[in-house]
């Protein structure tokens, strides 16, 4: 039987370079038979502006779209439109330690940067779990920063069967990018750290981004290492191996500029990029188009769903 592959991402702001190659190009690579959702619900610990959470949320999954995803291969959906999730995220609560949660370093990472911590941060990992689980996931595409997020995944699950019975298979997951994306600093690309580069962003603010990249002071005439360099770095994820030999053969020789090479990797990323550009902007100006997608994935993953919390319930005597 085909392997399931389940992951969702956050309607929290514009899609990135680094939730494409950290994410969602793996997912479009890997669309038969999976599930593929918007976390809506996750995205209330940040955002708490209806008017803004609804445009992001249609915004991501226009963009699935528009990069690829096809409604009728892969299954597309809103986290909300499937309520079931909610309850099984109580019913694993009640079997979850304390302890488990509190060893969760997405939360302990976001006390540390001062955002003050409620209990849907607190109880976020429970969340995801129940996201994993009741869809029967047999994969979950990850980065190298959320191996943990399947691992406490698989703790939950563990604790309930061995509470309960079998009533949940133990998901794995894959790395998807070993190496995080950078960021216009250096860092990891993340919206919290406001170094990205938008997937969409008009030409003007691209070029904005791209000629923002933090290089080192060394001259134009100074030979230099491509792997140590942020532009080199994200040129390599756009352009072909040729060109990027090509680019760090330059680097090496000595007598090429970062602004060369911010102009080569600007002009790959509008390549790249422009006809899912256009079909992005074509979406949202249909998104009765994307919201029919959204429906007709929550209605084939609530059928999934219901049978998996059934199954709860009735272990747990409800």
């Amino acid at each position: 039987m085909e392997k399931r592959y389940l992951s969702g991402i956050q309607p929290s702001g514009d899609l990135h370079l680094g939730n494409y190659f950290g994410a969602i190009r793996q997912h479009i690579a890997a669309q038969e038979n999976a599930f593929y959702f918007i976390a809506n619900y996750h995205a209330l610990t940040t955002v708490n502006d209806a008017r803004l959470l609804r445009e992001q949320t249609l915004q991501a999954a226009a963009t699935y779209l528009a990069l690829g995803l096809d409604p009728d291969r892969a299954t597309l959906f809103l986290q909300s439109d499937v309520p079931e999730v909610t309850e099984l995220t109580w019913l694993l609560a009640t079997t979850t330690s304390k302890g488990l949660l509190d060893r969760a370093v997405s939360y302990k990472d976001k006390v540390a940067k001062g955002i003050t911590p409620g209990v849907g941060l607190y109880l976020y990992p429970v969340l995801m779990a129940a996201d994993i689980l009741i869809y029967e996931s047999d994969v979950v595409p990850v980065g190298s920063d959320q191996v943990q997020h399947v691992e406490m995944c698989r703790d939950m699950a563990a604790s309930f069967n061995a509470c309960y019975g079998e009533v949940f298979k133990l998901p794995a997951y894959e790395i998807g990018t070993p190496v995080p994306v950078p960021g216009t600093d250096g860092q990891k690309m993340s919206k919290s750290y406001g170094n990205t580069i938008p997937l969409f962003a008009s030409r003007a603010e691209l070029r904005q981004r791209v000629l923002g990249i933090v290089t080192d002071s060394l001259p134009l005439t100074a030979p230099k290492d491509p792997d140590r360099c942020t532009v080199f770095r994200l040129y390599r994820l756009v352009a072909s191996e040729e060109q990027a030999a090509e680019m760090a053969e330059k680097y090496r020789a000595g007598g090429y500029g970062y602004g060369s090479a911010k102009a080569a990797l600007l002009e790959r990323i509008e390549e790249t990029f422009d006809g899912p550009r256009k079909r992005y902007a074509a979406l949202l100006a249909r998104p009765e188009e994307v919201k029919k997608a959204l429906r007709s994935g929550a209605a084939r993953a609530r059928r999934v769903a219901r049978e998996v919390l059934e199954r709860a319930r009735e272990a747990c005597g409800l």
